[in-house]
């Protein structure tokens, strides 16, 4: 058994983790970490501008491949930098490891030494203080495992710098991963809720987040097949079946939805959810999306059965061994429901919203119908909070899993930018496509210049109004006022300016353009994925389109 430094060891771990990358700013509490990182060289290292830009890119590379996204910083206000990153891979169920470095003397005052375990505890699935050097391996196994098993989930790992110096005995070879043991579903509740959708007179399915997560997309699309029932998802469920599988009902929510998949859900009789939060903005007015209709969840966490929706039958277990033990049990019995919604594909095509509109300034519809015209179905597509995200939502077409990326539960300004660096790392044969607000850019668009940097392409397409426009609409419809919300200014010559993302591009290394006209979107678009770097195109948009939403999922306010 060989002796080395905790942190070499800590590296070792990483690296038969499977991880291939990780993200982060060197700092001096941190640097025995680094010096292993660089002594090893397994590991490629993609140093952020910011730590929030770190831990993003860790989330995005998380969300993008499917594994565990690893990112660094060392202690004081690099280490509470992460808090906002380590709370939205929280609300998302993402694996993502931070690991800070510590000053020695915390709790005297020193220099960046602040308890960032403490700190982050409430948001995160696990956080250590490591005090002893020896212990290190085994926290490092741990922290996988706890990131991995039941809900996903950040874990955060402090390390003092004596520790990461401090000399262990350690051999890779004897300290495999530890062994995951995803949660069986209990027989008699397959059986059950399979009784219940055949009882049932109109059912349906609900595919959340959670079903991507579980990489159980497959399962879940063959039992609704099995049984030919309508499929409708939530925001985060987007991707998990193809925008035009027969099935696919639509969207239900009061924001991020479709026409379609709201009248198909207010149709049903019962609701068969599979890794669903059932949040504020899916469900809206909790009354009406109850109604009279009965629910059977399944949920991989036991605490979500009966938070917001009480189901009939809640089935705490796997979300992929309990699709498969549903399928198993619908084949036995050789069972086959009679099609209720036949003609879904039509009836999806005649309550589309209108996106054909030729005005200019580009309206928003009309940004996104180009969109859905320009990327083939291996396009990844990534977007955050705002106007934007909401319209990606309800128009926009994802053909695959994990091919559209977003920050649902936590609606972090910012996080899109540096999660669309961390896909393209992920997946470097995928083309990467960042829809960003003109406000929510500014908040992490330094990490620009990191992409450049490391050669990482990916096309950001800015859609700009020169608002803040979902707290515009807000306050339009709620509070009666336009207040504090525009980011445009007015110039002498009376010309409405804001910021300028193609010269800022150009200053990072990378390029750009600005496109007012909308039959010129496509070939921008085109221009920006063949130029093989980052690449930034403004869309100007018109200023005051709505998006359409409601307080309940049946009081949809229409906009055009």
């Amino acid at each position: 058994m060989a002796e080395m430094t905790a942190a070499e060891a800590a590296v070792r771990i990483l690296e038969s983790e499977g991880v291939r990358h990780v993200f982060g700013i060197p700092g001096t509490a941190v640097l025995p970490v680094y010096r292993a990182l660089k002594d090893i060289g397994t590991i490629r290292h993609i140093i952020a501008r910011h730590e929030e830009g770190a831990i993003h890119m860790a989330d995005g590379y998380a969300r993008a491949g499917g594994g565990v996204g690893v990112c660094i910083a060392t202690s004081g206000p690099a280490a509470t930098n992460f808090v906002t990153g380590l709370y939205t891979a929280k609300a998302d169920s993402i694996p993502v490891l931070a690991v800070t470095g510590q000053h020695d003397q915390l709790g005297r005052e020193s220099f960046q030494a602040v308890d960032i375990a403490e700190i982050v505890r409430s948001i995160v699935k696990r956080a250590y203080y490591v005090r002893d050097a020896v212990m290190v391996p085994w926290v490092f196994r741990e922290a996988f495992k706890t990131m991995k098993e039941g809900r996903p989930g950040p874990v955060l790992i402090d390390l003092p710098l004596s520790v990461q110096k401090g000399r262990i005995a350690f051999d890779a070879a004897m300290n495999p991963p530890l062994p995951l043991f995803p949660v069986p579903p209990f027989t008699q509740q397959v059986r059950t809720a399979v009784d219940m959708i055949m009882e049932a007179e109109r059912p349906i399915m609900l595919l959340g987040g959670g079903v991507i997560l579980a990489d159980a997309c497959e399962e879940f699309v063959a039992v609704a097949e099995a049984l030919q029932l309508p499929i409708v998802t939530t925001y985060m469920g987007k991707s998990g079946i193809a925008w035009n599988h027969p099935l696919m009902a639509g969207h239900v929510g009061t924001q991020c939805n479709t026409p379609s998949g709201n009248r198909i859900f207010l149709d049903s009789s019962l609701v068969f959810a599979v890794g669903a939060r059932f949040n504020d903005r899916h469900t809206g007015n909790t009354k009406v999306y109850k109604g009279n209709r009965k629910f059977i969840h399944v949920d991989v966490c036991a605490s979500a059965m009966g938070r917001s929706i009480m189901p009939e039958l809640g089935i705490w277990a796997d979300a992929k061994l309990t699709l498969q033990a549903m399928l198993d049990e619908i084949r036995h019995r050789d069972l086959h429901h009679k099609p209720l919604w036949a003609e879904i594909p039509a009836m999806c095509r005649a309550m589309e919203r209108p996106t054909e509109f030729d005005n200019t300034p580009i309206k928003p519809q009309r940004a996104f119908q180009e969109i859905n015209a320009a990327f083939d179905p291996d396009t990844v597509f990534v977007t955050s909070i705002g106007l934007h995200q909401i319209w990606s939502g309800q128009l926009q077409r994802i053909a695959k899993p994990r091919h559209h990326l977003t920050c649902g539960g936590a609606g972090t300004l910012g996080w899109d930018l540096p999660a669309s660096i961390g896909a393209k790392v992920a997946r470097p044969e995928k083309p990467v496509v960042c829809i960003v607000g003109d406000y929510g850019f500014q908040f992490c668009m330094q990490e620009l210049t990191a992409a450049v940097m490391y050669d990482i392409p990916f096309l950001c397409i800015v859609l700009n109004n020169g608002y803040l426009g979902l707290i515009r609409q807000n306050q339009e419809f709620h509070y009666d006022m336009d207040y504090e919300t525009a980011i445009w200014y007015q110039h002498e010559d009376n010309e409405h300016r804001g910021f300028d993302f193609v010269k800022f591009a150009e200053s990072c290394g990378a390029k750009g353009e600005r496109v007012v006209d909308p039959g010129a979107l496509q070939a921008a678009f085109h221009r920006g994925l063949a130029s093989g770097c980052p690449y930034v195109v403004d869309v100007i948009l018109e200023r005051n389109t709505w998006c359409a939403m409601g307080p309940s999922i049946d009081a949809i306010r229409e906009c055009a």
